[in-house]
C-alpha cells in the first residue's frame, strides 16, 4: 500500500513523496488531494481515496457531481486541476501511452456504433495495444481473446454482428474487450445504464467475479445504490460535503449513506439496507402475524400512508391487521382488519390496501 505526501520547497516547487507500507494488497489506484473539473472550475475537490488489487469499487453520487469527470481524469483522458493520481504507485502522467494502455482500460457510456463488426472482432480490439506495428494478432493474443469471451459468457454470440445483439450482450462484449486488453485496472462509466433489472445485476455480479478470479481492480460508476450495496467491496461516495470511501456496511452503520440524500425525499434504511421515500403518516395501524408476510404487508401499508407498529396487543379502539394461514393441506394467507369493533378479511394485500384507501378518502 502506498501513501503520498505533497509539500512545497523553499523555491516554490511542488514535490510528491511516495512510500510503500507493508501490506498484502497494494493500492492500484490512489488519489491524493485531487481536484477535477474544466477550465479551472472544479467539479470535485480534495479527493483522497484508494482502490486495492482485486477490489470492486462502486463510485456513487447524484447526477452532475463529477463521477464521469473523475473517471476520465484517472484514465488521463483529461487533466486534473490539482493533486496526484497514482496508478500502481506511479503518477499517471509518468506513463507512456503504450505503458498506460497496458495498465488501465476504460469502458465509457458511449454506445459502440460500428454495427457490422462481430462480437469477436470487437473483443479482439483489446489486444491491439500489445501488438507490433503491423497489428497482427498472435496465437497468444487469440488465446486471451477466447478466454475473455468465455469468462464473460458470450461464446454463443461471438459471430453475431453488434447490431444483432441486445444491450446486455453488447455490454458484456465491451467488458470482454477490456479483459482481452489484460490490464490490472479497469474503469467502467455507468456500465448498467441501458440494461434491464436482470442485466444490471448480472453485469455487476460478473465484475465482482472478475476481481476474484483474475485479481483485477475494477472501478465502476453507478446510480443504482441497491446493487452497489450488495456487490461492491468498497464505495467511493460523493456527497454535497465532498467524497469519502469505505465498505458499504461501514457506511450504513455510521449513517454516511444518508448524507447522499440530505436535501431530498429519499432516505436510507439502515435496518433493511435499502433506499426509500420519506413518507408522512396520516394514521397508525398495528400489525402482527406470520413473519414471512409481515415485511411485504408493512411496505404496502407504509406506501399508502400508514405508520406501522408491530405489536401482539393493541388499544381496543386502534386499527390493526393480522396475517394468518387459512385452510388445510395447501394453506393460503388471509389478512384480517379490525376497525371500530368490526372484522373484515382479505385474500391479498392489494384488496386490503384498496379498502384502506377507500376509508381514508
Amino acid at each position: 500500500m502506498y501513501f503520498c505526501v505533497a509539500f512545497m520547497s523553499d523555491d516554490g516547487n511542488r514535490f510528491v513523496l511516495m512510500a510503500q507500507t507493508h501490506s498484502h494488497q497494494a493500492d492500484m489506484v490512489c488519489l491524493a488531494s485531487v481536484s477535477v473539473g474544466y477550465r479551472r472550475q472544479p467539479v470535485l475537490s480534495d479527493v483522497s481515496v484508494c482502490a486495492d488489487r482485486g477490489e470492486l469499487v462502486a463510485l456513487v453520487g447524484r447526477n452532475g457531481m463529477g463521477k464521469s469527470t473523475l473517471m476520465r481524469t484517472i484514465a488521463r483522458l483529461q487533466p486534473k486541476l490539482s493533486g496526484d493520481v497514482l496508478l500502481c504507485g506511479k503518477p499517471v502522467e509518468g506513463y507512456s501511452r503504450n505503458r498506460l494502455s497496458g495498465t488501465l482500460s476504460i469502458v465509457s457510456t458511449e454506445i459502440v456504433s460500428v454495427s457490422h463488426l462481430t462480437v469477436k472482432q470487437l473483443v479482439s480490439f483489446g489486444r491491439f495495444p500489445h501488438t507490433n506495428w503491423i497489428g497482427r494478432l498472435t496465437a497468444d493474443d487469440m488465446a486471451l481473446v477466447e478466454e475473455a469471451i468465455q469468462l464473460t459468457g458470450i461464446a454463443s454470440i461471438g459471430n453475431k454482428k453488434l447490431y444483432q445483439t441486445s444491450d446486455g450482450e453488447r455490454q458484456r462484449a465491451m467488458i470482454a474487450r477490456t479483459l482481452a486488453q489484460d490490464t490490472p485496472v479497469i474503469l467502467l462509466d455507468e456500465p448498467t445504464a441501458f440494461l434491464d433489472m436482470a442485466g444490471k445485476y448480472e453485469t455487476v455480479r460478473l465484475l465482482g467475479q472478475l476481481t476474484r478470479r483474475k485479481h483485477k481492480t475494477i472501478i465502476f460508476s453507478t446510480h443504482d445504490l441497491n446493487i452497489a450495496m450488495q456487490e461492491a467491496d468498497k464505495l467511493w461516495l460523493i456527497t454535497d460535503n465532498g467524497m469519502c470511501e469505505g465498505a458499504p456496511e461501514d457506511m450504513a452503520l455510521d449513517n454516511r449513506l444518508d448524507r447522499l440524500f440530505e436535501n431530498s425525499s429519499l432516505h436510507f434504511d439502515g435496518t433493511s439496507g435499502t433506499f426509500g421515500i420519506r413518507r408522512s403518516h396520516a394514521s397508525t395501524i398495528y400489525l402482527r402475524g406470520k413473519e414471512k408476510y409481515l415485511f411485504w404487508t408493512q411496505k404496502a401499508l407504509e406506501r399508502i400512508g400508514y405508520e406501522v407498529v408491530f405489536h401482539h396487543g393493541h388499544p381496543e379502539d386502534a386499527m390493526s391487521v393480522s396475517v394468518a394461514l387459512q385452510g388445510q393441506g395447501d394453506p393460503f394467507p388471509c389478512w384480517t382488519l379490525q376497525r371500530n369493533g368490526q372484522e373484515l378479511r382479505f385474500n391479498s394485500i392489494l384488496s386490503l390496501c384498496r379498502h384502506l384507501r377507500d376509508i381514508c378518502t
